[in-house]
């Protein structure tokens, strides 16, 4: 734990030490609050809950700019070399995987985090479920982590941070729109219920919405956890099999 403790401290003074954490921040509020309060018709709509005035539409901002701040997670270490120096260190590549991942968490803990006034708006509107709106928070961070682990993946296969941001967001993108309600309804036009359940079983949607609606299901973490510890795994393999 020391030694992930260290990467961690490390990897996090270095996306605060940029501009690029703040930016990525400022710039997921904005997008929260546009969606929320202009397509979300908060004020309209009357939905204390905020599932589809303000969760509704996160997929859509974190599918793009989860992997604008995991991008640089290996990409940069196999670009300056420094990924051949850590096997020289007397630390495992497990605690330099988990501590690069957790400092990208705790960007986007914060970040969600700071949508607080939105909640504080709806608690002074009305009288919401608390539980539910924690519930679609819990589901936000998950959801930011998911892609942040295929991120991660990602990276460990690219040199260039360009080439790990379009792919991870074309995955990303991918499992959003998997399941979202307009392209299901297309593509189970001409595939196969089979096809169409295999595709829609890698989709997001589903899961999110569970928690966004402040449902607790076992088989929504089961779903993120397993694509999570997958695309770790993954990167493990990866650099290991980089590094022999």
């Amino acid at each position: 734990m020391k030694d992930v403790w260290t990467i961690y401290k490390r990897e996090l003074s270095s996306y605060f030490g940029q501009p690029i954490a703040y930016a990525i921040i400022v710039i997921f509020l904005l997008l929260s609050m546009v969606f929320t309060f202009t397509l979300g018709n908060f004020i309209e709509a009357g939905d204390a809950s905020l599932t589809y005035s303000f969760f509704l539409y996160l997929p859509f901002v974190l599918m793009v700019l989860v992997p604008a701040v995991g991008m640089r997670l290996w990409s940069e270490e196999l670009r300056s070399g420094t990924v051949e120096l850590l096997g020289t260190y007397p630390i495992s590549m497990w605690a330099v995987i988990l501590g690069k991942f957790k400092a990208a968490a705790t960007v986007w803990l914060l970040a969600i985090a700071l949508t607080f006034p939105i909640w504080l708006t709806v608690n002074w509107l009305g009288s919401p479920d608390n539980l539910a709106i924690f519930s679609g928070y819990i589901g936000a961070f998950l959801l930011a982590c998911t892609f942040l682990a295929i991120t991660l993946l990602v990276s460990a296969f690219t040199r260039d941070q360009v080439v790990c941001l379009i792919v991870s967001s074309a995955i990303c993108i991918g499992l959003v729109f998997a399941t979202f309600d307009p392209f299901v309804r297309q593509y189970s036009k001409t595939f196969p219920a089979e096809v169409k359940d295999a595709i829609t079983a890698l989709g997001v949607w589903e899961h999110f919405l569970s928690l966004a609606r402040g449902a607790f299901r076992l088989q929504d973490f089961i779903w993120f956890f397993s694509i999570i510890v997958a695309s770790l795994l993954g990167t493990s393999a990866i650099l290991s099999a980089k590094r022999s």
